[in-house]
């Protein structure tokens, strides 16, 4: 039997695919694991390639297989996908990722260590009780509004609901503001919550170099940049600075054929959370562009603020922003503001 070079290992709850292929890709290794085996088999193979769908546990398997001297490789699913053929199984998914890790241009996901995926824990945490806040004052809203009481959308109104439910005065049957009382306990818990949370990753901006110095840039405070430092790969990942807006997704589809380039809306590909916040972030610097040396007149965000619609330059600055963030993360030092010209 050729010697195993390549694994190609399908993910699942209980029941794993294991896919074995030599140096010139035949198949040498077809088998089905329980989840107890994958490590133990694994152990007897010699030292491989083992590639897997960067996928729910992913990062779990990659380090616990790396500890047995294999070489492990994470592909998104989405580029595993064009390898399946015909019909779609385990059996076929392992046969696939196996595939894509052989070819020479193939893309990869870094993997993360326990502590790193410990410390994004926090937004996810975040981005949850936000949804669940949003979700209660929405609730609030609806109910208020059959008694008569319209009140505006957004947490900017999270105090005058409240005040509408607690005020004695109101004309809010006390059936309903007893029932409403337990959302508006339970919205407090929510804010709370969220406050605490945001506390933590102000601390953890202030003891992170990284997230210090992309505090520098305009539109990044603590939150972004312990972000970007926390859940965005290793910037050595990336072969220049447009490969990493280009992963967030701040960069136009392509349409183009026959040597004609068209380009449609961004793409919205990679970390979605990042994406995101980089783009309220360009939001703060063109709400306050008066107080932001890079929004003067003379600059190139002040020219594109005067030819372009909102919503365009607030992803254009965007992208420029993930540029110069993959600067300060590859290279060190400090965001250094342009010089208008007169």
């Amino acid at each position: 039997m050729s010697e195993i070079t390549t694994v190609g290992l399908d993910l699942a709850k209980n029941v794993f695919q294991l896919h074995g292929a030599d140096a010139s890709g035949r198949a040498v290794l077809r088998r089905k694991l329980r989840r107890g085996q994958v490590l133990e088999v694994l152990a007897g193979l010699p030292r491989c390639t083992v590639a897997m769908e960067a996928c729910g546990g992913a990062h779990y398997w990659g380090r616990e297989i790396g500890k047995l001297g294999h070489e492990v490789r994470l592909i998104p699913p989405a580029y595993v996908k064009p390898f399946v053929r015909r019909q779609k199984n385990d059996a076929a998914d392992a046969e696939a990722i196996c595939e894509a890790a052989q070819r020479p241009n193939m893309r990869f996901v870094s993997v993360k260590s326990d502590e790193k995926q410990g410390a994004a824990a926090v937004f996810r945490m975040r981005e949850l009780l936000i949804r669940q806040r949003t979700q209660t004052i929405n609730a609030l809203r609806g109910h208020l509004t059959e008694f008569g009481e319209v009140v505006p959308q957004g947490a900017a109104s999270m105090r005058r609901l409240i005040a509408l439910i607690e005020e004695p005065d109101s004309d809010l049957p006390e059936t309903a503001r007893a029932t409403l009382q337990v959302l508006v306990d339970g919205l407090r818990h929510l804010d709370e919550r969220i406050a605490g949370l945001d506390a933590e990753i102000a601390r953890r901006a202030r003891e992170d170099d990284t997230a210090r110095r992309l505090m520098t840039i305009p539109g990044i405070g603590p939150l972004i940049a312990t972000a970007l430092a926390t859940l965005a790969p290793p910037p050595e990942t990336f072969r220049k600075a447009r490969d990493f807006a280009a992963w967030l997704g701040l960069t136009p589809r392509q349409h183009s054929t026959g040597g004609k380039q068209r380009l449609g809306a961004t793409t919205k590909m990679g970390e979605r959370s990042l994406r995101r916040l980089l783009i309220i972030g360009a939001n703060s610097v063109i709400i306050k562009r008066h107080t932001h040396a890079a929004a003067k007149p003379g600059t190139w965000l002040g020219g594109l603020l005067a030819r372009k619609s909102g919503m365009l330059v607030r992803v254009a600055l965007a992208n420029k922003m993930a540029r110069i963030v993959w600067a300060l993360m590859a290279r060190g030092g400090v965001y250094r503001a342009p010089v208008a010209t007169a």
